[in-house]
C-alpha cells in the first residue's frame, strides 16, 4: 500500500512492603527546559489480525492497526512513538457506521494530519504541546469523520503515537535518561511510587471458553476482568451478562490465590458504558449477590452511558470512571457523582492527559488503575511505567493493570521481538503479577531504547 496516496485519499494505601519511594529524580530537572521545534515528521502503520473476534461495547474487532509516528528536531532524529488504534473503544457509533478498515483509515489520517500541526508548534513539554494542538486536532477530527459529535476519545487515540514520539524527543533534547527524570515537576508527586508488583487484570471477553479461564486461574491469575455490556437491547444485554457471570463464577468460585486475605479470586466488571440506567446495573449486582459473586467484585469500570448523571456511590462497589473521564473537569464530574476511582489509559488517551488525571486523583486520595486497549508489547511497557508509579490500589497493596494482547493477537510472538526489552523479567507474568525490579525502573522498561523493527519502517534521510 502506498501510504502517501492513502493519506491523500483518506482525508494512603496498603502494603508499603510492595512500594518504594524514589529519593530523587535523576538527572534533576533543569530550571529551564529547552524549546523544541520539530523539523520533520513521518508516519506508517501495520495491521495486526486477532486470534478471534474481540467483543466489547456491543461490537467486535477482528484486527488492530499499529500506528507509528516519527519526529525529528535539528539535533535528534528518529524518535518513534507507537499507538494501537481502537475505533470501537473510541467511538462505538462511528465504528458501527463504517467498515472496520474505513474507521481505522480515518483515525490514522488524523494522526498524520496532527504531525503536520506539530511541525508548526514549538513546545517545552509534551503536556504543553498536547494543550496547544488539541483544539485544532478536535476540529480536524470532526472534519475528517464528518461527525460533529465525534467522541473525544477518538481524538485522544489518534494522538497517542504523536504524544509518545514527543515524549521521546523531549527526553533526548533535555538529556533525560529515565521515565522518572522526564516527569514534569507538577506531576512528580502523583507518580512518585515504585511498586515492586503489579496485579494483572486477566480479561474475559464475551466469547472466551471457560476452559481458557480455568487454565488462567491455574496459572495464578487472580484479578479477573469480566467484559459485560453484551450486544442486543438492554434486556437482552442484561440477561446475557447475568448468564455469563454465573458461568464464570461457577468456573472460579473454588479457585484460590495467596494474593488476597480470604484466598478468593477478585472480579472486576467492565461494561464500557453500555448500561443506560443505574437500575439495570443494580439488577445485575442483585444477581451477583444471589449467586454468591458480589463480595468478590472489587470494582466496576464505567458502567453507565457517558451522558448518565446518576449517583453511583450507593451501589455497594467502587465504580471507576473511564470513557467519560475526558479531562480534569470530566473526572471531577464523575467524582461528584460518587465514582471512587479513575482509570488511566496512557495508551488510549495519551500519557500527557494521564499525568494530569493522576495528579488530580492523588490530590484527592482517589485510587487509579491502568486499563488496556489490547496494545502491542512496547506500549505495555509504556503503561507499566505508569502503573508502577501510581499508589497501590486499595485492597491489593500493589498496582493494578490490565494487559490482554498475548491472548488476542495472532502475531504476538513476533510482536514481542520488536520490543528492545523483549524477554525482560518484568514482562513475564508470575502467579498473576508483574514483578518490577530495580532494573525495570533504571531502564524505564526499555521505552527509551530504539526498536529496530519500527526504525526500519522509515527510510534513511
Amino acid at each position: 500500500m502506498n501510504r502517501r496516496n492513502f493519506i491523500k485519499n483518506a482525508g494512603a494505601f496498603a502494603a508499603l512492603s510492595n512500594v518504594s519511594l524514589p529519593q530523587i529524580f535523576e538527572p534533576s530537572m533543569p530550571e529551564q527546559l529547552k524549546t523544541i521545534r520539530v523539523t520533520r515528521t513521518d508516519s506508517n502503520f501495520e495491521r495486526e489480525k486477532l486470534i478471534r473476534p474481540f467483543g466489547f461495547k456491543g461490537g467486535f474487532l477482528t484486527e488492530l492497526w499499529q500506528a507509528v509516528s516519527r519526529m525529528d528536531s535539528e539535533k535528534h532524529q528518529g524518535k518513534i512513538g507507537l499507538a494501537t488504534q481502537s475505533v470501537l473503544y473510541s467511538d462505538a457509533d462511528f465504528f458501527a457506521a463504517h467498515s472496520e478498515t474505513g474507521g481505522n483509515a480515518i483515525m490514522y489520517a488524523l494522526a498524520e494530519k496532527t504531525l503536520h500541526l506539530v511541525k508548526k508548534t514549538p513546545f517545552t513539554t509534551p503536556v504543553e504541546l498536547f494543550d496547544k494542538i488539541l483544539p485544532d486536532v478536535i476540529s480536524e477530527g470532526k472534519r475528517l469523520t464528518g461527525k460533529p459529535d465525534l467522541n473525544i476519545n477518538f481524538i485522544y487515540n489518534a494522538l497517542v503515537s504523536v504524544d509518545n514520539a514527543a515524549w521521546l524527543l523531549y527526553a533526548a533534547e533535555n538529556n533525560f535518561k529515565s521515565f522518572d527524570a522526564f516527569i514534569p515537576a507538577p506531576y512528580r508527586k502523583a507518580l512518585s511510587y515504585h511498586n515492586d508488583k503489579i496485579a494483572i487484570m486477566y480479561q474475559v471477553p464475551y466469547g472466551m471458553p471457560m476452559t481458557d479461564l480455568k487454565k488462567a486461574a491455574e496459572q495464578g491469575y487472580f484479578v479477573i476482568k469480566i467484559k459485560t455490556g453484551q450486544p442486543g437491547s438492554q434486556a437482552e444485554m442484561l440477561q446475557k451478562d447475568m448468564d455469563k457471570l454465573t458461568q464464570i463464577h461457577n468456573t472460579l468460585k473454588n479457585a484460590r490465590t495467596n494474593h488476597t486475605k480470604n484466598g478468593k479470586l477478585i472480579y472486576t466488571l467492565d461494561p464500557n458504558a453500555r448500561y443506560e440506567k443505574k437500575e439495570t446495573l443494580l439488577r445485575y449486582l442483585d444477581h451477583a449477590k444471589k449467586i454468591g459473586a458480589f463480595d468478590q467484585i472489587l470494582l466496576i469500570e464505567e458502567p453507565l452511558n457517558e451522558q448518565n448523571d446518576e449517583e453511583v456511590g450507593d451501589v455497594g462497589i467502587r465504580v471507576a470512571g473511564d470513557e467519560s473521564v475526558h479531562d480534569e473537569a470530566g473526572a471531577m464530574r464523575r467524582l461528584q457523582q460518587g465514582y471512587g476511582a479513575i482509570v488511566l489509559k496512557g495508551i488510549a488517551k495519551t500519557l500527557s492527559l494521564s499525568m494530569k488525571l493522576a495528579k488530580l486523583a492523588q490530590e484527592r486520595n482517589v485510587p487509579c488503575l491502568c486499563a488496556d486497549l489490547t496494545v502491542n508489547p512496547i506500549l505495555i511497557d509504556w503503561h507499566r511505567n505508569l502503573a508502577g508509579r501510581i499508589a497501590p490500589f486499595p485492597g491489593l497493596g500493589m498496582g493494578l493493570m490490565e494487559t490482554n494482547g498475548d491472548m488476542n493477537y495472532r502475531n504476538w510472538a513476533n510482536m514481542v521481538k520488536y520490543n528492545p526489552a523483549a524477554g525482560a523479567s518484568w514482562s513475564q507474568a508470575r502467579n498473576g503479577v508483574f514483578e518490577l525490579s530495580k532494573e525495570f525502573y533504571q531502564r524505564s522498561g526499555g521505552i527509551l531504547e530504539p526498536s529496530a523493527h519500527y526504525q526500519q519502517m522509515f527510510p534513511a534521510v
